[in-house]
């Protein structure tokens, strides 16, 4: 009688054992905010997904930030995730594959633009001689063209151009029309565009 009775409560243990969940199921639970299929959901497949990630960014910092992002979108999402489209471990290193490409693009893009920021900082050298000698040169090309102009015509754009003055006051000062000066600095400029080789 007793072993009957040993035998019945051995029954009822092996009935109380914990049966295997699919990660489907798992997930399915999660949907529904259970907490306790999340913890277990992330004991199964947290080294995967790590070392999935790790895989492509090859920095461990990094990899463990981006596998709690991939955990929080996981919880936060786990409502879309459709069982008939493909297997739970399927859904998460999707998602874990797409967030570390992600940083990837993201830690080369901010690479790029660190570089290129550290060359538009960069000092150039700076060459005075050179500089003034070119100048020089570049000042002796205008007076030259300068001097292939009419006398007008020279007269009215050093008045403007190298004296400052408006349009009115070199009129008054050359005693003719404003319009006869603007028609003088127009052909004036046109002509040394022509001498100098400047296009227009």
């Amino acid at each position: 009688m007793l072993e009957l009775v040993a035998s019945g409560i051995e029954n009822d243990r092996e009935s109380d054992e914990v049966l295997p969940v699919s990660q489907n199921d798992l997930l399915a639970r999660v949907a529904e905010g259970d907490k306790e299929a999340f913890g277990q959901l992330y004991d199964e497949i947290a080294p995967r997904v790590l070392g999935l990630i790790r895989r492509l960014l090859r920095d461990s910092a990094q990899s463990e930030e981006v596998a709690q992002e991939v955990f929080l979108e996981i919880w936060q999402t786990a409502t879309r995730y459709d069982a008939n489209k493909g297997g739970a471990s399927t859904w998460i290193l999707t998602m874990a594959h797409r967030r570390a490409v992600d940083r990837v693009r993201s830690s080369q893009s901010t690479r790029v633009r660190d570089t290129r920021i550290g060359i538009r900082d960069f000092p150039t050298e700076y060459d005075s001689v050179a500089e003034s000698v070119e100048v020089r040169l570049e000042s002796e090309r205008v007076q030259q063209a300068l001097l292939r102009l009419t006398e007008l015509q020279r007269q009215a754009i050093s008045l403007a151009y190298y004296g400052g003055y408006s349009n009115s006051e070199v009129a008054e000062m050359l005693k003719v029309p404003i319009g006869t000066v603007k028609t003088r600095l127009r052909d004036g400029m046109i002509r040394l565009r022509d001498e100098l080789g400047v296009a227009s």
